[in-house]
């Protein structure tokens, strides 16, 4: 059942693409598109944020060339890549430590045309060490990645309002119609999914712009919650691959490359919600417990103690009487939950609302609506999420096969939901899989 739903979802390949109309970034492809409400065309404007010193003289100091992205010349740059000193100055007249310190305030959308200048550039940028660096530094961007297709995975810059195409994903036809999870951490997108009988784990990094597969946790599972904080994410509940619904969860560190299980939840749960809030991972609704029903408590994960901690009536689905159309609990998606500046939200797709938690009551109030046209098939196909401070919805109106994406954010530090379009593209799917990036 939950596969052909994944099918319904995902049916549909409208080219949308503007050919002429592409240009270049780490070998990302983008698509410079007007902002379309109502019908009119209005150029995206966005506010350029005043540069820091720093990065003026980066630009006064080097003349940036559009990255190539012919495969000899992608080929000839990843050979050159290792070619590289530590005592390398970089840009010389300023020297490495500083041309450093600039380089981590640029934006990433940047790294592709400084990746181009020399191999001594590229070498730093593909080494992930100025992601570091600019996690230690507080310098974060966040990025949507979203699929509204199949194999095929889009990234949108809410910063630059730019939309840039991911290569397509490698498969075969079972890992297609099959169930799917998505987790971004560190620099890399984790997408998960069954071939045949065993579960697999396409990974995307934006260091090489490539997938890979080959990675496989300590218990392979699917319809799990995730989150992630930094270069760690956990993955809590889900089934294996003979169905059976699980309490077990583990921790991928992505620099490392580890993964390592931590001690069981109290419930077992499939099809819930996972997030990162004060500290500490909860785990949120779905199905599961002794009698496989619709879960309504939380879970606690407390990462110094090593220890969970139940707790009641933490998920934001209505059940019982609070609920009109009784159907079942697997026809629904799983909690559509995101933190930002550690409150949690929810989106209540059933009264179009935006629910907050309180956690000194431990009760969920309601503060304000969803944008009108975010419309989804029992909350399946509607992206909420956090994108630094500010909460990210990704959906739209469709009709008779055809519809838009749109991508509507709210900063909740400013006041009740109002929601601010920031793009808006064709579409005949809904959003499928949808995931946060933060480096």
């Amino acid at each position: 059942m939950l596969e052909d739903r994944a099918c319904l979802i995902s049916r549909g390949y409208p080219r949308t693409c503007e050919r002429d109309n592409n240009w270049t970034c780490m070998n990302y492809r983008l698509e410079k598109r007007p902002l379309e409400i109502d019908g009119d065309e209005e150029l995206g404007v966005r506010k350029l944020s005043k540069q820091s010193a720093a990065r003026e003289r980066v630009e006064l100091t080097l003349t940036l060339r559009p990255a190539s992205t012919s495969p000899t010349d992608q080929s000839e740059n990843q050979c050159q890549a290792g070619d590289n000193s530590d005592s390398d100055p970089l840009i010389h007249l300023i020297g490495r430590d500083n041309s450093i310190s600039s380089l981590i305030r640029l934006s990433r959308s940047d790294y592709g045309s400084v990746a181009s200048l020399n191999r001594s550039f590229r070498s730093l940028i593909r080494s992930g060490e100025l992601y570091r660096l600019r996690r230690q530094n507080g310098v974060i961007e966040h990025w949507v990645y979203f699929s509204c297709r199949l194999l095929e995975w889009e990234a949108f810059d809410p910063n630059r309002l730019r939309w840039m195409r991911l290569p397509t994903m490698p498969s075969n036809d079972c890992f297609m119609c099959s169930d799917k999870e998505s987790l971004a951490v560190g620099t890399d997108l984790l997408v998960f999914g069954k071939e045949m009988m065993s579960q697999v784990i396409y990974r995307y990094s934006i260091l090489t712009n490539t997938w890979s597969s080959g990675m496989s946790m300590n218990t392979p599972r699917c319809l799990f919650g995730s989150a992630s904080l930094r270069e760690i994410a956990i993955l809590a509940g889900g089934c294996d691959p003979e169905g059976n619904i699980l309490s077990s969860a583990e921790l991928y560190n992505s620099e490392k490359g580890t993964w390592v299980t931590l001690p069981n939840m109290h419930k077992t749960r499939k099809m819930c919600s996972a997030v990162f809030m004060d500290g500490k991972f909860y785990v949120i609704g779905g199905i599961g417990g002794s009698d496989s029903k619709l879960l309504t408590c939380g879970e606690e994960y407390n990462l110094v103690t090593d220890c969970w901690t139940e707790i009641p009536n933490m998920s934001p689905v209505r059940n019982g009487a609070a609920r009109e159309i009784e159907m079942p609990a697997t026809a629904e998606a799983p909690p559509l939950v995101a933190v930002v500046d550690n409150e949690l939200y929810a989106a209540d797709y059933a009264h179009m609302e935006v629910r907050k938690y309180e956690k000194d009551r431990k009760e969920w109030v309601t503060v304000g609506r969803l944008p009108e046209r975010a419309g989804s098939m029992n909350g399946w196909g509607l992206a909420f999420r956090a994108c630094g401070n500010q909460l990210i919805v990704i959906g739209g109106p469709r009709a008779l096969g055809e519809g838009f994406i749109e991508v509507n954010s709210w900063v909740p530090s400013e006041g009740p939901p109002q929601w601010n379009l920031l793009g808006r593209k064709q579409s005949g799917n809904f959003v499928y899989n949808c995931a946060v990036m933060g480096c």
